[in-house]
């Protein structure tokens, strides 16, 4: 284990948030009012385009949109490791 691994060997329980914005859509109020359980909205994004990994709201690295048979996750491509 390399000295900045056992620093931060005391972190690694601590659960942190991970957010991917998908894209964003302006909708008028009638748009919205009409969705069910079950309404779709399209979207701008498709598989393969390059997303911006958030942990705790800031930019922690890159990835891009993969969709396994019905699920749809980020492969990371690109992590941001300063560990000042």
């Amino acid at each position: 284990m390399s000295e900045a691994d056992s620093r931060l060997a005391r972190f690694y329980d601590l659960p942190i948030e991970v957010a991917v914005e998908l894209d964003r859509r302006q909708m008028k109020v009638r748009e919205v009012l009409t969705l069910q359980i079950g309404s779709v909205i399209k979207m701008n994004r498709s598989a393969g385009e390059n997303m911006t990994l958030m942990f705790h709201g800031r930019p922690a690295g890159y990835g891009e949109i993969v969709v396994i048979e019905d699920t749809m996750g980020i492969r990371v491509t690109d992590l941001f490791r300063e560990l000042g």
